[in-house]
Order: structure tokens, then C-alpha cells, then sequence
């Protein structure tokens, strides 16, 4: 299949990487720093010596065809991508990001007939242009998407892969899980030592919050993963955090900075403002 990737920064060089691998015609889309090291090496190049060679671009080709463009940009880059995903050829655009906001203007700005979904179970960074990525094989939190066709592609590339038809409300149910890990991963990058108790607890809170928003606002509650997670009583979410913040790998995680937290929480305030009182008090 023809598929181009708009946005290599360590989930989209996964996908390019495991979709190239598995024989696909892959093309990446860059800019900048990540464009030059990707026109030199015409490749996404592991960590572990690994290479998987694809087509390089530094913008999406309006004429061509492609079977999927995977958009793998920050919720804030997005509309500045929106003109050229809504000129391409593209069969498919499938978002797969981390967003609070209702999915219908994403929908219209691309055509309903050819918009989906997703979110990467991945975690994944560069250091110098190099990858660095582990990838959920197994358990209840695999990658989901709204489009049937693509989970086996995706699942026959090594990214295990489900269909989720709600993916509104994964997604919200996703930013209420992962923005006080995110806000806790930063902390303790920036500082190199694990987040205080006091710290967790206010985490925890903002995480309840965050999920009660999710209901209140008419979506569901999903995986079933997440329905136990959400239950859970305030003191376990936050002896969690406070572990998951000493785990190095997810202190690693936190040297891409308070940013995309920040956007989550203002998006989560915009639809509930007067609901998010304890997000906010955490917000970077």
C-alpha cells in the first residue's frame, strides 16, 4: 500500500519504520532538523542499528493517491496541516493523536467518507534522529482505531491493533488517564528524582476529575481497562504515580516537555469550565 506519514517525530518513525518493514510503500513527511536527517539517511534508523528505507518529502503531494495518510502531529499542530489534508488525494486520513476536542471538526475539515481515528500505543522518542521505541503488544490497552481496515495492516506491521468505533470517548478517556502521568513524567525529568506524595495526590485528583468530566459530558468510560482504573480510590492512583515517576523509562518519556499536557487540560477546561478545578491547578 501507498502510505505517507505526516509528522516523523517518534510515533510516526515507528509506524514508518514497522509499515516499511512489512513491505509497504512508505513516504514520510517532515520539516526542519528531522527533514535533513531524513533526505541524508533515506531511512528511519533504530537505536539498534536497524534501518527500514522510506520515501522522503517535505510536504504531502496533493496528486497522489494515497492509500492512508497517517497524521501523527501534536493536537496543536494540527490545523496548520488541515489545508493540505483536506487537498489530498488520500482514501484515508486517519488522526492519530492525542485530542480532547469533539472529532466532528476534524471530520468535516477532510471529508466524514475518508476521516479516522486512532492512538498509538507506543512509546517512542529520537535522540539525534535516531529511534528509540517500544511498542504494546499485549493486554487490554493495544492500539485502537475507528477504521476495521486497518487494524490487520496494522497488526501484520508488529503494532498490534484493535477496532474501537467510539474513538471520541477513548480519547477522552485516554487524556484523563495520561495527562497527570504526563505532568508527573515531566516533573521528575526536569528534576531527575521522583514526584513528592503530596505532588500524587493533587495528580490523583485532577486524574478523578478528569474522568468525571469524561461522563459528564455524555461519553463512555472505555477500554473496560479503564473503568477499573477509574474507580480506583484517590490514594491508589496516587501511590501509582508516585511509582510510575521513579520508573526511568517513563522519566524519559518526560523530556518532551509540559507542552502537549498544557493543550489537553486547556482543551478539557474549554468543554467543562467550571468542572476542571483541579486539572487546573496542575497545569505546567
Amino acid at each position: 500500500m501507498k502510505i505517507a506519514i505526516l509528522g516523523p517525530g517518534g510515533i510516526g518513525s515507528t509506524f514508518a519504520f514497522q509499515l516499511a518493514r512489512a513491505g509497504h510503500d512508505v513516504t514520510v513527511i517532515a520539516r526542519g532538523a528531522r527533514l535533513a536527517y531524513l533526505e541524508r539517511e533515506q531511512a528511519i534508523v533504530k537505536n539498534t542499528g536497524e534501518r527500514a528505507a522510506v520515501r522522503v518529502q517535505g510536504a504531502l503531494d496533493p496528486a497522489t493517491e494515497w492509500d492512508l495518510v497517517l497524521v501523527t502531529v501534536l493536537a496543536s499542530q494540527v490545523d496548520a496541516v488541515l489545508p493540505a489534508l483536506a487537498a489530498s488525494a488520500a482514501r484515508t486520513i486517519l488522526f492519530m493523536f492525542n485530542t480532547f476536542e469533539p472529532l466532528d471538526r476534524l471530520r468535516d475539515a477532510v471529508g466524514r467518507e475518508r476521516a479516522a481515528f486512532g492512538f498509538p500505543a507506543i512509546l517512542a522518542w529520537l535522540d539525534d534522529g535516531v529511534l528509540t521505541t517500544r511498542i504494546v503488544t499485549r493486554g487490554p490497552l493495544l492500539t485502537p482505531v475507528s477504521d476495521p481496515a486497518w487494524a490487520p495492516v496494522f497488526t501484520a506491521a508488529g503494532v498490534p491493533t484493535v477496532v474501537e468505533p467510539d474513538m471520541q470517548s477513548w480519547l477522552r478517556t485516554h487524556a484523563a488517564f495520561v495527562v497527570p502521568g504526563m505532568i508527573a513524567s515531566v516533573r521528575a525529568h526536569e528534576r531527575r528524582v521522583g514526584i513528592s506524595w503530596s505532588e500524587a495526590m493533587a495528580l490523583a485528583r485532577a486524574s478523578d476529575e478528569g474522568f468525571r468530566l469524561v461522563r459528564r459530558l455524555g461519553d463512555a468510560v472505555v477500554p473496560a481497562a479503564m473503568v477499573t482504573y477509574s474507580r480506583l480510590p484517590t490514594v491508589a492512583t496516587a501511590a501509582l504515580m508516585w511509582a510510575m515517576s521513579r520508573s526511568p523509562s517513563i522519566r524519559r518519556s518526560g523530556a518532551a516537555g509540559p507542552g502537549e499536557s498544557r493543550t489537553l487540560i486547556d482543551m478539557m477546561s474549554a468543554a467543562g469550565p467550571d468542572h476542571t478545578r483541579a486539572l487546573l491547578a496542575v497545569r505546567p
